[in-house]
């Protein structure tokens, strides 16, 4: 996830400062993995530094000061920029998932490789069955939809891929170890 770029659209509706672009970007992306404080201000002063955000006002309500940052010129056209390049699909599959499984199954017996699996299936039909709640909870707002949408896509096909994998555990470890 390019935090930079979430960071200067939550930036594109106004001004705001730090907590405020925290708060935003927990309730916007529910489902990402938080993003701390000092990322959010270290990513920030990046910004500033790169002429795509400018400080617009500092305040302090009884508590420290917070300094207000805006989108610059430099900054909505770096964004509009962004959000025209197409992501290409990775190279490379990098996952730990599948990093675990290939291990498994070079180093493990095939029950052992098996129960690896079956246990990664549970957790991952576990999860799913978490953020179908969430998304059809009474209160779950539009960003906790499309989240949890996008995480049940992906766990979809790991699920797919597990069974898919469990059904060639036998010849695959015949394979490996002849």
């Amino acid at each position: 996830m390019s935090t930079p770029h979430v960071l200067l659209g939550l930036l594109a509706s106004g001004g705001r400062h730090g907590y405020e672009l925290k708060r935003a970007y927990d309730a916007r992306l529910p489902q990402a993995r938080p993003l701390a404080f000092g990322q959010v201000y270290a990513t920030l002063g990046r910004l500033e530094r790169d002429g795509l955000v400018a400080v617009t006002g500092q305040e302090r309500d009884g508590g420290p000061d917070r300094t207000t940052y805006a989108l610059t010129d430099e900054g909505r056209a770096a964004l509009d920029r962004w959000l025209s390049d197409v992501e290409p699909p990775l190279p490379y599959v990098a996952s730990t998932l599948l990093a675990k499984v290939v291990v498994a199954l070079l180093v493990a017996d095939v029950d052992r490789a098996r129960s690896c699996l079956v246990a990664q299936r549970q957790a991952h039909t576990a999860r799913l069955r978490e953020l179908t709640g969430v998304k059809h909870a009474p209160s779950a707002t539009l960003d906790d939809v499309v989240a949890a949408d996008y995480a049940i896509a992906h766990l979809d096909a790991d699920l797919r891929w597990l069974a898919t994998t469990l059904d060639r555990v036998a010849d695959w470890h015949r394979e490996v170890h002849p």
